[in-house]
């Protein structure tokens, strides 16, 4: 009982959707098979009709009295109703039709509102990333991962990561890796288990000795996060904001005479926060960009500067940025396309169903048309 009442139950919501759905809802997979199918079949219903009326047509023309017409009258309502099953029959074609195009609904959206942000990480992976940074509590679970300040700061990429997850966060998360230039890791997803096989992918000693680019460009990985951005369609909606792990050496700015508010202007102009975090500069290398000309210039983009010269102040940089990243942001989802096949068909099957019985139990209807 329990069974039957779950597929009433079914049934009834199938009839409801059904209901609720016009003709401009749907789509079709097969629309130009359907188009063929219905060619081939009016061609053969006008050949056989051609074909019945030259084989049945009288060799003269016989002359009919008035009596006769008179009766042909009385009995054309009948002749009518004696067609019924051939006209079933023809009604469920168009329905047999719009089964063979396989119909489905149209992709329907639902925009919803979760806790969290549009987040984008980015990881410098460039050459001058291999210094010393001594990290016993990000590093403490790796044991024989070089402390390097790429390898602290993918830690600390992934420990951001779950913070987000343990405060209940639905955040749509991106990962970019740099050097001079730019590489999309992992596209905007809400999917943090994804984010963290990426960054354990690139977290790899291995894969960190194989990073193709020696320099750091700054620029490019700025415009690549804000491409991302535009990408998905996020820059006109808020909770947009880019967490960049680096540690400040712009071959840009040292090399090429670029300023920083230029490394920066297209987060300025797409209105895309950064929350920089200057991670253990080697200023043995030489000249340098001051930490307050970074602060200055990022600050500009509506986000923070960071300047973690060791472990503590990274982890605090974190916890800061994870509690200025609270907050709703609104989601664009779709709804699963919905076949609807089996409408056109079960219409199909009723129709030829009720013909093939009429014409198998009902005396006046079994004479062929």
């Amino acid at each position: 009982m329990a069974t039957l009442n779950k597929l009433l139950e079914i049934f009834h919501s199938q009839i409801a959707a059904w209901r609720n759905t016009s003709l401009e809802d749907l789509q079709f997979w097969q629309r130009d098979f359907a188009w063929l199918a219905g060619i081939l079949f009016i061609s053969l219903v006008t050949s056989l009709a051609v074909f019945r009326v030259v084989i049945h047509r009288p060799a003269e023309r016989s002359r009919v009295a008035l009596p006769a017409i008179l009766q042909h009258k009385r009995r054309l309502s009948f002749s009518v109703v004696r067609h019924t099953p051939t006209l079933l029959l023809l009604l469920g074609i168009p329905f047999l039709l719009l089964a063979l195009a396989d119909p489905y609904t149209s992709v329907l959206q639902e925009r919803t509102t979760f806790p969290g942000r549009r987040i984008c990480l980015m990881i410098d992976a460039s050459t001058s990333m291999v210094r010393h940074f001594e990290s016993p509590t990000l590093l403490a679970g790796n044991k024989g991962t070089s402390e390097a300040t790429f390898f602290t700061t993918v830690a600390a990429a992934e420990r951001f990561v779950r913070l987000r997850m343990d405060g209940e966060y639905r955040d749509l998360m991106s990962l970019v890796e740099f050097g001079d230039q730019a590489y999309v890791v992992t596209p905007f997803t809400s999917d943090y288990d994804n984010i963290l096989l990426s960054l354990a992918l690139i977290g790899d000693f291995g894969e960190f000795l194989r990073f193709p680019d020696q320099g750091t460009i700054l620029t490019r990985a700025v415009e690549q996060g804000v491409q991302l951005f535009r990408m998905f369609d996020f820059l006109d909606a808020s909770g947009n904001l880019i967490v960049m792990f680096t540690d400040g050496e712009d071959a840009g700015v040292i090399r090429q005479g670029k300023t920083v508010l230029q490394v920066v202007q297209e987060a300025v102009t797409a209105e895309v926060p950064i929350y920089f975090i200057r991670a253990n500069f080697n200023r043995a290398l030489g000249s340098v960009v001051p930490d307050s000309t970074w602060k200055a210039a990022v600050e500009k983009t509506g986000g923070k500067f960071y300047a973690a010269s060791n472990e503590q102040t990274i982890l605090q940089a974190i916890d800061d940025i994870d509690r200025l990243s609270s907050g709703k942001i609104e989601i664009t989802q779709y709804v699963t396309q919905e076949p609807y096949f089996g409408l056109f068909a079960f219409i199909t099957a009723s129709l030829w169903s009720i013909a093939l019985m009429l014409k198998l139990t009902v005396a006046q209807f079994q004479r062929f048309p």
